[in-house]
């Protein structure tokens, strides 16, 4: 086929191209894989590499990492499993050319009979699969694999060099797209993917020879040099947005919201403890934003219990002493009401009205009048704070003040549309958001560029020591008997579980079960049930009794994660811990500790679990959650330990690279140069 790459550009509608003929599956499919153009395809890169130039060698028994074989199918089958209802198709493979040793492997998918009339004997096939044992046979099941043609030349897309193995959707299967890609690199000039990066040393790379190498790479080795170069681009990308997200905030013009801190000072006056220095250090850069012209845009992290809080009641004081109004938003009811109770007994008696908003509850404070007449004694009114959850966003707070400033606790649970439509609601507001979740210094620089940012790296004194370990879920007689032994001294216990009922995919331990199975096994001790599905009645009912020490153990889901405060409870097991990241064991074990009392916070996982023990050391060894962290983003990856769909940044490809300090650091310094030098691309 005669190409006309020179009409091209990447804009350029696929069906335009000439190179593939959509029906209405593939059309849908394409769609749901964000394929529209020439653009969106060359830049769909490969989740892994194949090399048939070799392929592994053919397995004997059992192997510990997935194998890579060019087969031919002898026989195929038909055959139900041992579940009721349950089919199966097999397939017997040996090595195209024979194997003089006579081995067979069988490839097994179940509830998939379809593929009887995909695979048939004599068909080539590449596969990618992890073997095993089953019996007396080497079996895969559900591998990866691809139907191949005798003879492909060392030239084709799809043998006979290193090949690429892209993501797919219904629609869409791996040799179509992987031929579409193929004759696309090959038709369009180096022209039409032009440098983007500043001139500088990528060691030797263009863009155009990265995204020729990610795709197809002459050696494995190659492979590394072009990912990074690309993750570079993309991470440049995503600097450019944050500062000029920055840019546009800072435009709107600031009011300073930062009264003359007579409040605050009696306030930090009134404290039976002492702020840490780190907790003094932030009020003072919060307290220089607010008196700014420029409207504040700051992340509050701290380790759990290193006392956030108290700085944003500083911030709160200083904007409300201005006349301005404060909102705290909190993306769970019950830490919303925590936040209620700890700031109605905070800011009361200083003549501050706060309520509390959020879907089933508007609620505000009865100042007491010694209060209200001291706050107009001031001959000024203060501001009021109204504390709520996602209700904040839909208008019925009013801040007929004018909101001067708005505090976001676990900013990660919104989205950015959310908290773009709180912080709207006033005029150049100041913005204070909070996190309890560590984040490692590369996803802070990535992601949170546009912010000024403050750590709380000291816990405030008198708090347990608490200490931490791994047990087996078989041992739960014992740990009842422990639970037992610390209740009699007048402590309280969370129980945790995963899921909130059983499940038939799932051998883990749901709340409501083992609920009753707990109440059997502490006789005489008030035991409640905690987990989303409750109502919001319900979890205030049930976080009430186990605040004011009637019941003494509560049996809960991670919906207790944020937001409880129970310096009593010094007793946690966390059920199935392995099914769990490291940040979120970390912020759990945070609701103990948090009183005078030694803590005890135990890891129970089960026995076929054991290897998940080395994962979970570190949380014997250290409280450090910064360190924690690292950890975390070392073994999950960033995907998973922060995602970018609530940040409103493109989604990234090479999510794997922000583990790369040095990277990060680079396209930071790369944005900086291009925003100095007017091109921002």
């Amino acid at each position: 086929m005669e190409m006309t790459a020179p009409a091209w550009n990447l804009k350029t509608r696929l069906e335009d191209t000439g190179l593939i003929r959509f029906d209405k599956k593939s059309r849908e499919g394409f769609a749901k894989l964000g394929l529209h153009t020439i653009g969106d395809t060359v830049t769909h890169y490969p989740r892994r590499h194949e090399d048939r130039t070799r392929f592994d060698r053919f397995p004997e028994g059992a192997m510990e990492h997935p194998v890579c074989l060019h087969v031919v199918v002898t026989d195929s089958r038909a055959a139900f499993g041992k579940a009721k209802g349950r089919r199966c198709f097999e397939v017997t493979v040996e090595p195209v050319g024979g194997d003089i040793l006579g081995n067979r492997i069988v490839l097994r998918w179940f509830n998939n009979v379809y593929l009887q009339k995909v695979i048939t004997v004599g068909h080539e096939l590449v596969l990618f699969g992890l073997p095993k044992e089953s019996g007396r046979r080497v079996v895969i099941d559900h591998p990866d694999f691809e139907i191949v043609e005798g003879g492909q030349s060392a030239s084709d897309a799809h043998m006979g060099r290193i090949v690429p193995i892209y993501a797919l959707s219904s629609g869409v299967n791996q040799k179509s797209l992987r031929g579409l890609i193929h004759d696309l690199l090959e038709a369009i000039p180096d022209e039409m993917l032009p440098d983007w990066l500043p001139p500088g040393d990528y060691g030797g790379l263009t863009r155009a020879a990265a995204m020729r190498c990610i795709h197809y790479p002459p050696t494995l080795a190659d492979l590394a040099p072009a990912r990074r170069y690309l993750a570079l681009e993309e991470f440049t990308r995503i600097q450019l947005i944050l500062r000029e997200r920055r840019t546009a905030h800072q435009a709107r013009g600031g009011v300073p919201h930062c009264g003359p801190g007579h409040l605050l000072a009696q306030f930090l006056e009134a404290l039976p403890f002492e702020p840490t220095r780190a907790q003094q250090r932030t009020i003072g850069e919060v307290r220089g934003d607010l008196a700014a012209s420029v409207p504040m845009t700051r992340l509050l992290q701290g380790d759990v219990g290193a006392g956030k809080t108290l700085v944003a009641a500083a911030a709160i004081l200083l904007t409300v002493e201005a006349g301005y109004d404060a909102a705290l938003m909190a993306p769970t009811q019950i830490l919303a009401e925590q936040h209620f109770q700890t700031f109605r007994g905070w800011l009361a008696p200083l003549g501050i009205d706060v309520r509390l908003l959020t879907g089933t509850r508007d609620e505000a404070t009865e100042m007491p009048l010694f209060a209200a007449a001291a706050a107009a004694g001031h001959g000024k009114r203060n501001g009021t704070l109204t504390i709520g959850t996602h209700a904040l966003l839909h208008g019925r707070a009013g801040f007929e003040n004018g909101l001067g400033l708005a505090v976001i606790d676990e900013q990660h649970k919104f989205g950015v549309a959310q908290r773009e439509a709180l912080i709207g609601q006033g005029d150049s507001t100041d913005v204070l958001v909070m996190t309890a979740t560590p984040i490692p210094r590369t996803l802070t620089l990535a992601f949170y560029g546009d912010l000024d940012v403050s750590i709380l790296d000291e816990l405030p004194a008198g708090r347990g020591k608490i200490i931490t370990g791994i047990r087996l879920t078989t041992q739960t007689n014992d740990a009842a008997a422990f639970v037992r032994d610390q209740l009699a001294t007048g402590r309280q216990a969370y129980l945790v579980y995963p899921l909130i009922d059983e499940s038939d995919k799932l051998t883990v331990g749901a709340a409501s079960i083992e609920f009753e199975a707990w109440k059997k096994r502490l006789p005489g001790h008030e035991v409640e049930l905690l987990h989303g599905r409750m109502s919001a009645d319900e979890k205030e009912i049930a976080m009430d009794r186990f605040r004011r020490g009637i019941a003494r153990v509560l049996v809960s889901t991670t919906v207790i994660e944020v937001g409880v405060d129970v310096p009593n409870a010094n007793v946690m097991l966390i059920y199935h811990a392995e099914r769990f990241g490291l940040a979120q064991l970390h912020q759990l074990r945070g609701r103990i500790g948090r009183g005078e009392h030694k803590s005890f916070c135990v890891l129970m996982i089960a026995p076929e679990q054991a290897a998940a023990r080395d994962r979970l050391k570190i949380l014997e060894e250290t409280r450090d959650g910064f360190r924690i962290a690292d950890e975390d983003l070392r073994l999950r990856g960033p995907g998973e330990v922060l995602g970018t769909q609530q940040s409103g940044l493109p989604d990234l490809k090479f999510a794997d690279f922000l583990g790369d300090a040095r990277l990060v650091e680079e396209a930071s310094e790369i944005a900086s140069v291009m925003i100095a030098s007017g091109k921002r691309r």
